[in-house]
């Protein structure tokens, strides 16, 4: 089964917590603090695997994570890093976030990866926060919580040369002619469902890599036909051969067609070099009218290859067209089908102050959530420390200028503190 897009969740590993503990021995009555750290949870990283050409091991499963970090121990003790989780998809995936629709990567190359989630880092142990003054701190943090994510991951095919056209235009035809693929052949609309990917020899060293993809019609662009599902993957090819069905009332009507179509889908594909064929000539209605065709696409100034790609006739010379114009392709060009990846800066320390109704505040930032998270609230000493970062954040600060009051209740993520001043 052939997938090309799908929606997965993902999340990262949380840490460890840190320990509150200290030494006891024996004869080690002043035994000092040595609560051990947490260990970092595991990451989420995406990796491309080449010999993956669809999304379809994802149809079963659509939840993944990565492992926790385990609990700092005793003696000093660090807890264990939690395991990455690495997801093997195809090179030419486009992962995005599905909430915001932000791009998050654009992954073509072999072994090329992803981090779309880090794990959390380990929580340190009292060890960490024994002082001259304070030898004996009740004070630690819980692990860093995870991240999670709803990604929607878009595969477009990486191939040298696509081969476009109207349905029945005998472009699946061409690809099993020019390569091993065997894909589906019929007389009616719509043969092929799903793009097929196959391999031509130019010479013993050298290969290309075509696809054939399905017939588009008018109205492609706005989801008409098939159209609006695949010609994402067009986007990844460098080089078009546009087939045109030589029995068709208005050849050079079907070549405007579906130009309009992909211009309107994305202005770069009309920038796309294309190689023209005008299919079907072993037919006797094709050759009476030849001659006319081919004057009709030479007043647009558009070269035209003759061929038949159920007889074979010309199909080599199709081949070799489109390869010429392959090797042609300025850097520019070739670097103009990378997608542009765009990650806003966001600074992690700034907060906002709602209030909610009459006494009740909340106070929600990246900073400011996570610290409260990583708090053990049993021990004041946390407590402490987290006061005291409100404070570095100018929380603090931001909170009384808004009119807080002593006694009202203040919201930090998900837990509910009373402010005192």
């Amino acid at each position: 089964m052939f997938i090309d897009q799908v929606n997965i969740h993902v999340k990262s590993g949380k840490g460890g917590d840190g320990m509150v503990h200290f030494r006891r021995e024996k004869y080690e009555p002043r035994g000092g603090p040595d609560g051990g750290d947490g260990g970092k949870g595991g990451d989420v990283i995406f990796e491309v695997k080449p010999i993956l050409n669809s999304l379809s091991h994802f149809h079963p499963k659509q939840s993944f994570a990565a492992e926790n970090g385990v609990n700092g121990g005793a003696s000093q003790m660090t807890g264990r890093n939690g395991k990455d989780l690495v997801i093997h998809v195809p090179p030419g995936t486009v992962i995005y976030d599905a909430e915001t629709g932000a791009l998050l990567g654009d992954l073509t190359g072999t072994s090329q990866q992803l981090i779309v989630c880090k794990g959390g880092r380990g929580g340190r142990g009292n060890q960490h926060f024994a002082t001259s003054r304070n030898q004996a701190p009740r004070t630690a943090e819980r692990g860093e919580p995870h991240d999670e994510k709803m990604l929607r991951l878009e595969l477009k095919l990486i191939a040298d040369i696509g081969i476009i056209g109207l349905p029945n235009a005998g472009k699946s035809t061409l690809l099993s002619v020019l390569t091993n693929a065997k894909p589906k052949i019929g007389d009616y609309p719509f043969t092929t469902l799903q793009p097929n990917l196959g391999v031509a020899k130019i010479d013993d060293y050298t290969t290309v890599v075509l696809a054939d993809i399905p017939g588009l019609i008018e109205g492609a662009h706005d989801g008409a036909g098939l159209g609006h599902d695949f010609l994402r993957h067009i986007q990844r090819t460098r080089i078009l051969i546009h087939m045109i069905d030589g029995l068709s009332e208005d050849p050079l009507a079907d070549f405007s067609q579906i130009n309009t179509e992909l211009s309107l889908f994305d202005p770069r594909l009309a920038r796309k070099p294309q190689v023209v064929v005008v299919n079907k000539i072993d037919q006797p209605d094709v050759q009476a009218r030849l001659k006319d065709i081919q004057a009709s696409f030479k007043r647009k100034k558009v070269e035209v290859i003759t061929a038949s790609a159920m007889v074979r006739t010309n199909t080599r010379e199709v081949l070799l067209s489109a390869y010429q114009r392959l090797q042609e392709l300025t850097p520019e060009q070739i670097e103009e089908e990378a997608l542009p990846v765009y990650k806003p800066e966001v600074d992690p320390n700034q907060f906002k102050i709602h209030r909610e109704d009459g006494d009740k505040w909340r106070v929600s930032g990246i900073a400011i959530e996570r610290a409260a998270k990583m708090t053990y609230w049993e021990h004041y000493g946390s407590v402490r420390r987290f006061q005291k970062l409100m404070q570095k954040l100018g929380v603090d600060k931001a909170m009384r200028e808004a009119g807080v009051s002593d006694g009202d209740t203040v919201f930090v993520g998900d837990f509910e503190l009373e402010w005192q001043e």
